[in-house]
């Protein structure tokens, strides 16, 4: 079974966390004490060009493109001021990264207020949007667009990281940044315990009764009507990737697998805040056992579809839709008027009418899943492919 996807949204980030060329001007601990001196002599004209991205409650700084897109919205330090308070230090900021050709850094930072709307920087209006918004507003095939992406959810994880760190696990006493934030110490002499963001890995599975051309699929109470999806699940401590596939499947649907086939992984920084990143790790799952028996404290329901349901299922949602919906989102609230809209009212069949289900779009691994063994012959963007590979081949990895 072939894998046909391209960069996972999320993956892919542009910026680098390492100076390859030993520029130690664009190195974390360098920069960082560049930086710190600029804030105090107040001086914003030496190299290396400092860029910054401001969050609110979670919400990266971004402006529209013509309705039809979004770029995020990096400012200079001088232009920072009316957003922080008159305390700001260096140690508010954390380092993104470097890009060498544009002798640039890059840094993110968390500002006070409720407000989404900010005034015009250069006559450009921005907005702090939900995270979650620009992934449905982001075109899947604009490489720029999901480097963007990639860099925000990086910038969110980081600092949603920081927020949850800020006494040490071991002894209880406050944590303080270093290396420009990108890992934080305990302030305890006698401890000094080094602490390092980390991601919770999550399994997601494609359950695939093959005699019977059919993959399993489960919705949840807290999606929009209508939408089926993978199954998912934490890992236990002591417990193999494979082994939680066999779990969690079992578990929540009374179905036992047997081969597990790896697809692919992709890092999802837009769940709860104290888990600032997972990492989803998406498989194939082979079926040894078909009756469903599901469990309601997990999932409103779980059945078998076939292959050409989920074929409907991907042809009638109108992704595309969608995302320029979400970008016309986000134009309204770079001008202060944003509207409610549910997302579920974007899947449409041609005729008018309400797809009988839909799945979630190219933003999710789980599309990538199903749509992978929905359409084997494929890549996401409907092109054929030139090769056929059998179902489990080791070269899937």
């Amino acid at each position: 079974m072939s894998i046909n996807l391209s960069t996972h949204a999320f993956a892919g980030n542009p910026l680098r966390s390492k100076s390859l060329n030993n520029n130690d001007l664009l190195s974390p601990t360098t920069a960082l004490e560049t930086l710190k001196s600029r804030i105090t002599d107040n001086t914003h004209h030496q190299s290396p060009n400092f860029k910054v991205l401001p969050f609110r409650n979670g919400k990266p700084l971004a402006t529209s493109i013509g309705g039809e897109s979004w770029q995020l919205g990096w400012i200079g330090l001088g232009e920072l001021g009316g957003l922080l308070s008159p305390e700001l230090s260096g140690e508010s900021f954390v380092y993104l990264g470097s890009d060498v050709d544009e002798d640039a850094v890059y840094w993110t930072i968390d500002v006070p207020g409720e407000s989404g709307f900010v005034p015009e920087f250069g006559g450009v209006r921005f907005s702090f949007v939900e995270l979650r918004t620009l992934m449905v507003a982001t075109d899947s095939v604009d490489s720029k667009s999901m480097g963007n992406l990639a860099i925000a959810g990086h910038a969110r994880a980081l600092l949603e990281w920081h927020k949850i760190s800020v006494f040490c696990g071991q002894c209880g006493e406050k944590t303080v940044p270093m290396e420009a934030g990108r890992r934080k110490q305990c302030s305890n002499e006698s401890c000094k315990k080094r602490i390092y963001p980390r991601v919770d890995p999550v399994v997601i599975m494609l359950v695939i009764d093959q005699d019977n051309d059919r993959a399993l699929l489960s919705k949840q109470s807290r999606f929009v009507p209508r939408m089926w999806s993978c199954l998912a699940g934490f890992i236990e401590p002591g417990e193999s990737l494979e082994e939680a596939v066999r779990r969690e499947t079992l578990e929540e649907t009374g179905i036992e697998v047997g081969e597990v086939v790896y697809h692919s992984s992709q890092p999802w920084p837009v769940g709860p805040n104290s888990m600032p990143c997972q990492l989803m790790v998406g498989f194939f799952a082979y079926a040894k056992s078909l009756e469903i028996n599901v469990d309601k404290k997990e999932l409103e329901d779980a059945q078998w579809h076939s292959r050409e349901e989920v074929r409907k299922a991907l042809t009638f949602a109108e992704y595309k839709k969608a995302q320029t919906t979400a970008a016309a989102k986000v134009e309204q609230m770079c001008k202060g008027v944003e509207k409610t809209h549910s997302l579920s009212t974007d899947f449409n069949v041609e005729s008018g009418e309400l797809a009988p289900m839909f799945v979630p779009g190219p933003f999710a691994i789980a599309h990538h899943l199903i749509s992978s063994w929905a359409f084997p012959d494929k890549n996401i963007n409907g092109s054929e492919l030139h090769s056929k590979q059998p179902i489990g081949s080791a070269s899937n990895l």
